[in-house]
């Protein structure tokens, strides 16, 4: 038998995780199986019990255990540590160990397109949840200049902003103030989940004064391009939607348990694919 790994959230019915995984371990010869639980958070414990228990190699978690999960791991991570979430565990011989990919997912994503001097560029940060912390803690601990984070409550951007631990210029920002600054950044990215299916008509933040040319990230893959990034495309944007990040924190987290590189666009292709109806 071989290797199994898992996703731990609730609900996980919608995750392609099991399908870019296990095409990935087929793809490379490898004798691992990943498969979906759907845990509840009352039983989240018991759950990392039972993982114990079958010598389960690794497994990922999503929503809403992010966090939880971090009370029943052995080890943590110094980068998850600072973010304050989990989405990734190895098994280590019985030692469970705890990653943050998704930051790193983000940062490695965003280069792709902004370029090697991204962490030059001014930034705005659109949400202060989890997934703002993710990325706004990575980028900070990468080297990043200046992040500024609009959020619809100004005092949860204070609270993220005075997490940070290293030499970075950051300011919080009403949304509409942030509208009214917007052609002074040259990368915007939608943390929330505005927009996300099935409210795709709503959108985190006017773009009446971008510049063009101004590089908009939205985390969100489901619509494959959401109305933010097509009005955004119209206004001359350069935009990037959140599959990126999706695959290469999951490719990440491959790394991490099997210490072989995945064929990242393979994954790509299949979640894309899978996005599309199978086409």
């Amino acid at each position: 038998m071989g290797k199994l790994f898992g996703l731990l959230g609730h609900p996980v019915g919608h995750s392609l995780s099991p399908i870019m995984h296990n095409d990935q371990f087929a793809h490379l010869g490898l004798d691992c199986h990943y498969t979906a639980f759907d845990v509840l958070p009352e039983q989240l414990e018991n759950a990392v019990k039972g993982i114990r228990a079958l010598g389960i190699a690794g497994f990922n978690v999503t929503i809403p255990h992010k966090v939880q999960v971090m009370e029943y791991l052995d080890e943590i991570d110094e980068e998850a540590r600072q973010i304050g979430a989990v989405n990734t565990v190895v098994n280590n011989n019985g030692t469970l160990i705890g990653y943050n990919t998704d930051g790193k997912g983000f940062a490695v994503s965003l280069e792709k397109l902004a370029g090697e001097n991204f962490l030059k560029k001014k930034i705005l940060l659109i949400g202060a949840g989890g997934a703002a912390r993710g990325i706004y803690v990575t980028l900070a601990r990468m080297g990043a200049k200046n992040i500024d984070i609009a959020n619809r409550t100004v005092s949860k951007a204070i609270e993220l902003i005075e997490t940070n631990q290293f030499p970075l210029h950051s300011k919080a920002f009403a949304i509409d103030e942030a509208e009214e600054m917007l052609a002074e950044y040259e990368i915007v990215i939608n943390t929330t989940s505005v927009g996300m299916s099935p409210h795709i008509d709503h959108k985190p933040l006017s773009l009446k004064n971008m510049k063009a040319g101004t590089i908009l990230s939205d985390i969100i893959y489901n619509p494959f391009e959401t109305n933010w990034l097509k009005e955004g495309k119209r206004l001359g944007a350069i935009t990037q939607n959140g599959i990126g990040m999706f695959v290469r924190q999951g490719a990440l987290a491959f790394e991490l348990w099997t210490n072989i590189k995945p064929d990242y666009d393979r994954m790509e292709q299949i979640v894309i694919q899978q996005l599309r109806g199978g086409k």
